[in-house]
Protein backbone atom coordinates (compact mmCIF):
# COMPACT_ATOMS: atom_id res chain seq x y z
CA UNK A 1 0.00 0.00 0.00
CA UNK A 2 1.43 3.30 -1.07
CA UNK A 3 1.19 6.12 1.36
CA UNK A 4 0.66 9.57 -0.15
CA UNK A 5 2.05 12.56 1.65
CA UNK A 6 1.65 16.23 0.78
CA UNK A 7 4.84 18.20 0.40
CA UNK A 8 4.88 21.48 2.24
CA UNK A 9 6.01 24.43 0.15
CA UNK A 10 8.68 26.59 1.64
CA UNK A 11 7.87 30.33 2.01
CA UNK A 12 10.53 31.32 -0.52
CA UNK A 13 9.14 28.87 -3.04
CA UNK A 14 5.60 30.18 -2.53
CA UNK A 15 6.77 33.75 -3.03
CA UNK A 16 8.67 32.79 -6.17
CA UNK A 17 5.66 31.02 -7.65
CA UNK A 18 3.46 33.98 -6.79
CA UNK A 19 5.80 36.33 -8.62
CA UNK A 20 5.84 34.07 -11.63
CA UNK A 21 2.04 34.03 -11.77
CA UNK A 22 1.78 37.84 -11.54
CA UNK A 23 4.71 38.57 -13.85
CA UNK A 24 3.64 40.55 -16.95
CA UNK A 25 4.24 38.94 -20.33
CA UNK A 26 7.71 39.42 -21.72
CA UNK A 27 8.16 41.95 -24.51
CA UNK A 28 10.11 41.34 -27.66
CA UNK A 29 12.20 40.46 -29.39
CA UNK A 30 10.01 42.03 -32.07
CA UNK A 31 8.41 45.48 -32.12
CA UNK A 32 5.84 46.28 -29.44
CA UNK A 33 3.26 49.02 -29.03
CA UNK A 34 3.91 51.46 -26.19
CA UNK A 35 1.14 53.80 -25.10
CA UNK A 36 2.12 56.86 -23.09
CA UNK A 37 1.26 60.50 -22.64
CA UNK A 38 3.74 63.00 -24.06
CA UNK A 39 3.31 66.65 -23.11
CA UNK A 40 -0.37 66.12 -22.39
CA UNK A 41 -1.14 64.18 -25.58
CA UNK A 42 -1.85 60.44 -25.62
CA UNK A 43 0.56 58.74 -28.00
CA UNK A 44 1.19 55.18 -29.14
CA UNK A 45 4.51 54.26 -30.69
CA UNK A 46 5.74 50.94 -32.04
CA UNK A 47 9.34 50.28 -31.10
CA UNK A 48 11.76 47.51 -30.34
CA UNK A 49 12.18 46.87 -26.60
CA UNK A 50 15.76 48.13 -26.78
CA UNK A 51 14.82 51.61 -28.06
CA UNK A 52 15.49 54.42 -25.59
CA UNK A 53 12.87 56.96 -24.61
CA UNK A 54 15.02 59.66 -26.20
CA UNK A 55 15.11 57.91 -29.58
CA UNK A 56 11.40 57.13 -29.38
CA UNK A 57 10.62 60.79 -28.75
CA UNK A 58 12.95 62.23 -31.37
CA UNK A 59 12.94 59.61 -34.12
CA UNK A 60 9.47 58.06 -33.82
CA UNK A 61 7.27 60.87 -32.44
CA UNK A 62 8.98 63.99 -33.75
CA UNK A 63 9.48 65.51 -30.29
CA UNK A 64 12.93 67.01 -30.83
CA UNK A 65 13.11 69.24 -27.76
CA UNK A 66 15.20 66.74 -25.76
CA UNK A 67 18.70 66.68 -27.24
CA UNK A 68 21.09 63.80 -27.77
CA UNK A 69 24.48 64.80 -26.41
CA UNK A 70 26.66 62.02 -25.05
CA UNK A 71 24.05 59.23 -25.32
CA UNK A 72 25.68 57.78 -22.19
CA UNK A 73 23.82 59.55 -19.39
CA UNK A 74 26.68 61.92 -18.65
CA UNK A 75 25.58 65.32 -20.00
CA UNK A 76 21.89 65.72 -19.12
CA UNK A 77 20.86 67.27 -22.46
CA UNK A 78 18.17 64.59 -22.81
CA UNK A 79 16.54 65.24 -19.41
CA UNK A 80 12.76 64.78 -19.36
CA UNK A 81 10.25 64.13 -16.59
CA UNK A 82 8.38 60.85 -16.25
CA UNK A 83 5.43 61.14 -13.87
CA UNK A 84 7.02 64.32 -12.51
CA UNK A 85 10.43 62.76 -11.85
CA UNK A 86 13.39 63.82 -13.95
CA UNK A 87 15.13 61.05 -15.83
CA UNK A 88 17.74 60.73 -18.55
CA UNK A 89 15.99 59.92 -21.79
CA UNK A 90 19.01 58.17 -23.29
CA UNK A 91 19.19 55.67 -20.41
CA UNK A 92 15.45 55.06 -20.08
CA UNK A 93 13.82 52.38 -22.21
CA UNK A 94 10.66 53.50 -23.95
CA UNK A 95 8.84 50.30 -22.98
CA UNK A 96 9.26 51.15 -19.29
CA UNK A 97 7.17 54.27 -19.83
CA UNK A 98 4.03 52.33 -20.77
CA UNK A 99 1.05 54.18 -19.28
CA UNK A 100 3.21 56.96 -17.88
CA UNK A 101 3.22 60.71 -18.43
CA UNK A 102 6.31 62.15 -20.09
CA UNK A 103 6.99 65.89 -19.99
CA UNK A 104 9.60 67.48 -22.22
CA UNK A 105 10.66 71.09 -22.60
CA UNK A 106 8.03 71.38 -25.33
CA UNK A 107 5.24 70.74 -22.84
CA UNK A 108 6.17 73.32 -20.20
CA UNK A 109 4.63 76.40 -21.80
CA UNK A 110 0.92 77.18 -21.52
CA UNK A 111 0.10 78.01 -25.09
CA UNK A 112 2.05 81.16 -25.98
CA UNK A 113 2.86 81.81 -22.32
CA UNK A 114 6.25 80.47 -21.31
CA UNK A 115 6.86 78.60 -18.09
CA UNK A 116 8.35 80.86 -15.36
CA UNK A 117 11.63 78.93 -15.59
CA UNK A 118 11.79 79.51 -19.34
CA UNK A 119 11.14 83.23 -18.81
CA UNK A 120 13.82 83.36 -16.12
CA UNK A 121 16.37 81.67 -18.39
CA UNK A 122 15.73 84.33 -21.03
CA UNK A 123 15.82 87.19 -18.52
CA UNK A 124 19.11 86.00 -17.06
CA UNK A 125 20.71 84.99 -20.36
CA UNK A 126 21.23 81.52 -18.90
CA UNK A 127 22.50 79.97 -22.12
CA UNK A 128 24.83 80.59 -25.04
CA UNK A 129 24.74 77.92 -27.75
CA UNK A 130 21.46 76.58 -26.34
CA UNK A 131 22.09 72.89 -26.99
CA UNK A 132 21.93 71.91 -23.33
CA UNK A 133 19.14 74.38 -22.51
CA UNK A 134 16.14 72.01 -22.93
CA UNK A 135 17.62 69.60 -20.39
CA UNK A 136 18.69 72.42 -18.09
CA UNK A 137 15.19 73.94 -18.12
CA UNK A 138 13.41 70.63 -17.44
CA UNK A 139 15.88 69.79 -14.69
CA UNK A 140 15.42 73.24 -13.14
CA UNK A 141 11.63 72.83 -13.15
CA UNK A 142 11.94 69.50 -11.34
CA UNK A 143 14.55 70.95 -8.98
CA UNK A 144 12.17 73.72 -7.89
CA UNK A 145 9.37 71.22 -7.34
CA UNK A 146 11.71 69.05 -5.27
CA UNK A 147 12.68 72.04 -3.13
CA UNK A 148 16.46 71.71 -3.49
CA UNK A 149 17.01 75.46 -3.77
CA UNK A 150 18.19 76.49 -0.31
CA UNK A 151 21.38 78.17 -1.53
CA UNK A 152 23.71 78.25 -4.51
CA UNK A 153 25.67 75.23 -3.28
CA UNK A 154 22.51 73.13 -3.08
CA UNK A 155 21.32 74.31 -6.49
CA UNK A 156 24.71 73.49 -8.03
CA UNK A 157 24.70 70.04 -6.41
CA UNK A 158 21.22 69.08 -7.60
CA UNK A 159 21.85 70.49 -11.09
CA UNK A 160 25.20 68.71 -11.34
CA UNK A 161 23.89 66.14 -13.80
CA UNK A 162 23.36 68.83 -16.44
CA UNK A 163 26.53 70.01 -18.15
CA UNK A 164 26.79 73.39 -19.90
CA UNK A 165 29.92 73.43 -22.03
CA UNK A 166 29.48 77.20 -22.45
CA UNK A 167 29.82 77.53 -18.64
CA UNK A 168 26.64 79.55 -18.08
CA UNK A 169 26.27 78.10 -14.59
CA UNK A 170 26.11 81.43 -12.66
CA UNK A 171 23.30 82.63 -14.93
CA UNK A 172 21.47 79.32 -14.66
CA UNK A 173 21.57 79.55 -10.88
CA UNK A 174 20.42 83.18 -11.07
CA UNK A 175 17.42 82.07 -13.14
CA UNK A 176 16.55 79.38 -10.62
CA UNK A 177 16.91 81.84 -7.73
CA UNK A 178 14.61 84.27 -9.51
CA UNK A 179 11.82 81.71 -9.80
CA UNK A 180 12.43 80.51 -6.25
CA UNK A 181 12.28 84.00 -4.78
CA UNK A 182 9.25 85.01 -6.81
CA UNK A 183 7.44 81.87 -5.73
CA UNK A 184 8.31 82.43 -2.09
CA UNK A 185 7.25 86.08 -2.24
CA UNK A 186 10.72 87.50 -1.74
CA UNK A 187 12.04 90.60 -3.46
CA UNK A 188 12.50 89.63 -7.10
CA UNK A 189 15.83 91.42 -7.25
CA UNK A 190 17.84 88.31 -8.02
CA UNK A 191 17.90 88.81 -11.78
CA UNK A 192 21.44 89.32 -13.05
CA UNK A 193 22.45 92.48 -14.84
CA UNK A 194 22.51 90.55 -18.08
CA UNK A 195 18.79 89.97 -17.70
CA UNK A 196 18.12 93.53 -16.55
CA UNK A 197 20.01 94.94 -19.49
CA UNK A 198 18.12 92.70 -21.88
CA UNK A 199 14.80 93.88 -20.49
CA UNK A 200 15.97 97.48 -20.66
CA UNK A 201 17.00 97.10 -24.29
CA UNK A 202 13.54 95.77 -25.08
CA UNK A 203 11.96 98.70 -23.26
CA UNK A 204 13.92 101.19 -25.34
CA UNK A 205 16.75 103.75 -24.98
CA UNK A 206 17.19 105.27 -21.58
CA UNK A 207 15.70 102.32 -19.74
CA UNK A 208 19.04 100.54 -19.41
CA UNK A 209 20.45 103.05 -16.94
CA UNK A 210 17.27 102.96 -14.85
CA UNK A 211 17.28 99.16 -14.76
CA UNK A 212 20.98 99.04 -13.89
CA UNK A 213 20.49 101.57 -11.10
CA UNK A 214 17.58 99.61 -9.68
CA UNK A 215 19.58 96.39 -9.57
CA UNK A 216 22.75 98.05 -8.35
CA UNK A 217 21.07 98.65 -5.01
CA UNK A 218 20.52 94.93 -4.63
CA UNK A 219 24.03 93.77 -5.54
CA UNK A 220 26.49 96.56 -4.73
CA UNK A 221 26.18 96.37 -0.96
CA UNK A 222 27.04 92.67 -0.64
CA UNK A 223 27.78 91.05 -3.98
CA UNK A 224 27.27 87.32 -3.97
CA UNK A 225 29.36 84.71 -5.77
CA UNK A 226 26.96 84.70 -8.73
CA UNK A 227 26.42 88.44 -9.02
CA UNK A 228 26.79 89.71 -12.56
CA UNK A 229 27.14 93.33 -13.56
CA UNK A 230 26.32 95.81 -10.79
CA UNK A 231 28.26 93.84 -8.20
CA UNK A 232 31.31 93.94 -10.45
CA UNK A 233 30.77 97.55 -11.45
CA UNK A 234 30.58 98.57 -7.81
CA UNK A 235 34.29 97.82 -7.47
CA UNK A 236 36.07 98.82 -10.72
CA UNK A 237 39.39 97.69 -9.26
CA UNK A 238 38.27 94.11 -9.74
CA UNK A 239 38.56 94.63 -13.49
CA UNK A 240 41.57 96.94 -13.51
CA UNK A 241 44.07 94.75 -11.71
CA UNK A 242 46.47 92.24 -13.12
CA UNK A 243 45.51 88.86 -14.49
CA UNK A 244 45.40 87.40 -11.00
CA UNK A 245 42.77 89.98 -9.99
CA UNK A 246 40.43 89.33 -12.85
CA UNK A 247 37.65 86.82 -12.21
CA UNK A 248 38.34 83.54 -14.00
CA UNK A 249 35.88 81.68 -16.18
CA UNK A 250 32.94 80.00 -14.50
CA UNK A 251 33.90 76.63 -13.13
CA UNK A 252 37.64 77.25 -13.42
CA UNK A 253 38.13 76.25 -9.78
CA UNK A 254 35.91 73.20 -10.16
CA UNK A 255 33.29 74.46 -7.69
CA UNK A 256 30.66 75.17 -10.32
CA UNK A 257 31.48 72.42 -12.77
CA UNK A 258 28.73 69.74 -12.70
CA UNK A 259 29.77 66.22 -12.02
CA UNK A 260 28.41 63.87 -14.67
CA UNK A 261 26.11 61.23 -13.33
CA UNK A 262 24.24 58.38 -14.90
CA UNK A 263 20.89 59.11 -13.27
CA UNK A 264 19.16 60.82 -10.36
Amino acid sequence: MTRQTSRTRLPAQARREGREESRPPELGPGDVDVSLTVDGTARTVRVEPRVSLLDALRERMGVTGPKKGCDQGACGACTVMVDGRRVLGCLTLAVTCEGREVTTVEGLADGDRLHPVQEAFIANDAFQCGYCTPGQVVSAVALLEEGHTGDDAEIAEWMSGNICRCAAYPNIRAAIRQVRDTHEGRAADTVGTVGAAGAAETAGPGAASDAAAAHAGGFAAAPGPDSVGPADQADPARHQGGPSDRPGPSGADGSDRPRPEGGR
